[in-house]
């Protein structure tokens, strides 16, 4: 089995009070991997944290947004196998260890993701609502066999956005060029979900909760919410797949899932 490499890319902004949490959860991988920091808003607090971890801060040269991050974080790895790290979120210690055990058992994977956990108020929510939709959607690529079905991947994203973004690792070497759409500001990353799934090779799930995501006011999912752009970005990811009444009488339904983000 090849031993293939990992790396995080931190997109941090601004002085956020979980940077170091986040940071914390990465130096604790049981399989160690490479970390670096990336931003658009350089200054001394994610200066220090990020000394703190022994961690280069990258500063982009370009105005923050988060594909630009994002794109900028990616094009900056070195590794087999990148993950973006949303600065506010945790990864358990054996993160590294499954999603790359999963890449390395595939035969042509195209990203590794695992389930994950909210994290709202310091509480650690396991199982609500919208985790077990989530889940259920995610379920088909459960066995080895269906993880490299277009079919199947195309169906699940017809219904939506299943897929944990701060849990994905992009085969970096297979897509070293691999850009997010700068335009978008919350279905990016349904956008690229949307666009790999045409490719040939594997979506690698892995089943377990291996990263906790922060529920907050401040956090891009809920600027989009209350900015109008979240329900306009679903309409247009729908339309990719139903005709026009389908898509938005999708969008209506997808829209009550916002609540859990309140």
């Amino acid at each position: 089995m090849t031993k293939l490499t990992h790396s995080f890319a931190v997109a941090a902004y601004r002085e956020s009070p979980y940077l170091p949490a986040c940071l914390a959860s990465l130096a604790a991988q049981a399989r160690p991997s490479e970390a670096f920091v990336v931003t658009a808003t350089p200054n001394d607090y994610i200066s220090r944290t990020a000394e703190r971890f022994g961690l280069a801060v990258h500063v982009s040269p370009q105005e923050p947004g988060i594909g630009r991050d994002w794109n900028f974080g990616y094009s900056l790895a070195t590794t087999d196998f990148v993950t973006i790290a949303h600065q506010d979120d945790l990864y358990a210690p054996t993160y590294s260890a499954e999603v790359m055990s999963g890449a390395e058992s595939a035969r042509n994977p195209i990203f590794a993701y695992t389930d994950y956990a909210e994290l709202r108020d310091g509480e650690i929510v396991a199982n609500n609502t919208l985790l077990r939709i989530k889940r259920l959607m995610n379920a088909p690529l459960i066995p080895r066999a269906m993880q490299g079905s277009r079919f199947v991947r195309t169906r699940i994203l017809s219904m939506g956005s299943p897929i944990s973004t701060p849990s994905v690792a992009y085969n970096r070497s297979r897509f070293p060029d691999l850009r997010f759409d700068e335009n978008m500001g919350t279905n990016l990353d349904w956008d690229m979900w949307q666009r790999m799934s045409r490719e040939r090779g594997d979506f690698v799930y892995v089943p377990q909760v291996l990263v906790l995501h922060r529920v907050h006011r401040q956090s891009e999912t809920s600027a989009g919410i209350a900015g109008g752009y979240r329900r306009a970005e679903d309409f247009e990811m729908f339309r990719r797949y139903w005709p026009e009444p389908v898509a938005r009488a999708l969008t209506g339904v997808y829209a009550k899932s916002y609540t859990s983000n309140a």
